[in-house]
């Protein structure tokens, strides 16, 4: 990447090979010519990650690298974690942003989905307020386990298998990265523990009350531990078959949209459904998934089935429906109407 870690030969392995990891998982070229954002939550893999690129950037450019963390309301012990990564931060050199976030969660809205809407909020804003063109953040082959099968368990489709990517827009000009993404977190806690270094333990993340944390301690460790061994590398790889698939079937939607889909009035989307009638149901339905993310209309409320009726809807069963986020449509059974009314 022509940069030099920050290293020694007389470093242990673990660290050398962790932080080669990490180098080899950033984009090139170019990466450290604007500012980067690194959120640290005190736990272990962000500690790991920011040691890691601290290592990695350029003497003359340890200025565009700065620390993200959000302090939530949720655990007595959220003020000791801040101040921890401030002071890791100034150990480190580093410029740190951190704010203090009370999560109220909206309307029919989760604690935890709340938090993390606050978070991406707070790092969007100030990846726009000092120009950074990276956010990057710690999740790791674990994370992408327990969010595939947290998925799978909930009823997700292909998509949804397809788990986290390790790249994506964050806001326009901003890209979020994740690259510890291909690495185990025994592997970062094995960097700590090789260079002394400490790391602030969540309490929380042990309740198996919480549906994330069950999937973690009483399905994927056990699966390790007993007859599946290499359950996470199965799990990851499924993963990385399912994005594949799904985004041919999202490549194959964007064109049917392109061509049988149009604005014929402000507001009001016309669809041949004449010719998408004889299509594979499937295929019909990543049309209108395609068609909610390019018109920006709310998708966390829309599910399979959603999507499903609407293939319905094309194939002449059915000629009205109102569907999440006050979407309308209409049929005659060769054209189909949606608008949304606020």
């Amino acid at each position: 990447m022509g940069v030099t870690a920050i290293t020694s030969d007389a470093e242990p392995a673990a660290a050398v090979a962790f932080t080669a990891a990490v180098r080899d998982a950033l984009p090139d070229p170019g990466f450290w010519t604007m500012p980067v954002l690194a959120a640290v939550s005190g736990g272990g893999d962000s500690v790991a990650l920011v040691l890691a690129l601290r290592r990695l950037v350029p003497a003359d450019a340890v200025h565009r690298l700065v620390v993200v963390h959000a302090e939530h309301d949720l655990r007595p012990e959220a003020g000791d974690d801040r101040l921890f990564v401030e002071r890791l931060a100034a150990r480190l050199g580093l410029a740190c942003e951190s704010r203090r976030l009370p999560v109220r969660p909206a309307r029919g809205e989760g604690v935890e989905a709340a938090a993390r809407r606050l978070r991406y909020g707070f790092m969007m804003e100030t990846a726009a307020a000092i120009g950074a063109r990276h956010v990057v953040v710690a999740h790791t082959a674990d994370d992408q386990a327990e969010t595939i099968l947290h998925r799978l368990l909930r009823g997700t489709g292909v998509a949804g298998l397809a788990g986290m990517s390790r790249a994506r827009e964050l806001a326009p000009g901003t890209s979020l990265l994740r690259p510890l993404l291909g690495m185990r977190r025994a592997a970062a806690r094995a960097f700590l523990t090789a260079i002394g270094q400490p790391w602030r333990e969540d309490a929380t993340n042990a309740d198996v009350r919480h549906a994330r944390n069950f999937v973690r301690h009483e399905i994927l460790a056990r699966c390790e531990e007993g007859a599946y061994p290499a359950c996470i590398e199965s799990i990851v790889r499924l993963g990385g078959q399912a994005a594949v698939q799904a985004a041919a079937l999202a490549s194959a939607a964007d064109r049917l949209l392109e061509e049988h889909g149009r604005h014929e009035r402000q507001g009001v989307i016309a669809l041949d459904a004449s010719r998408l009638a004889g299509l594979d149901p499937h295929l019909v339905a990543e049309v209108f998934v395609a068609l909610w993310r390019r018109e920006g209309w709310p998708q966390r409320a829309m599910s399979a089935a959603h999507y499903a009726s609407l293939a319905r809807l094309t194939a002449g069963v059915g000629t009205t429906a109102v569907l999440p986020g006050a979407v309308h449509v209409e049929t005659d059974g060769r054209t189909m109407r949606l608008e949304r009314r606020f």
